[in-house]
């Protein structure tokens, strides 16, 4: 028997809403889909037009209420170091995509590249360090 689910969110880390919607919003052109005060924390949804089901999530690291100091302090270490994982974006041109990010002034972490696994691709970080990926399909 087939289960019959869909992707409806995902968790994004960030150290600064505002910086993060700059990004988000403004520079990949996601649109803001929750901007709320929740229990004394900041719920902050965006995603693509394209795609009205899914949203990401901003939000600080290690959000869990119950998360001991020690935990919280690690969680920030680590989005800090960029060592937390992102998002992979698909895009129709993966060029056109890197020069808009890269005008808007995000670190480059790789130009396009074909890949050996058949996607044309290139990778930013986010202002808290996160690592995003931009993949065009190519043909094999």
């Amino acid at each position: 028997m087939r289960m019959d689910i869909e992707l409806s969110q995902c968790f994004i880390a960030v150290d600064d809403h505002e910086a993060a919607l700059a990004f988000y919003r403004d520079a990949l052109g996601l649109e803001v889909r929750n901007d709320v005060a929740f229990e004394g924390m900041r719920w902050v949804t965006v995603g693509a037009p394209s795609q009205p089901g899914v949203e990401i999530v901003l939000e600080p690291p290690l959000a869990d209420p119950g998360a001991s100091p020690a935990d919280r302090e690690a969680a920030a270490t680590l989005l800090a170091k960029g060592m937390l994982r992102g998002v992979v974006f698909r895009t129709g041109d993966c060029d056109a995509t890197f020069e808009r990010v890269r005008a808007a002034g995000a670190e480059v972490l790789q130009e396009p590249l074909d890949q050996p696994y058949g996607v044309r691709d290139c990778a930013f970080r986010d202002p808290a360090g996160n690592m995003l990926r931009f993949s065009q399909a190519t043909a094999r």
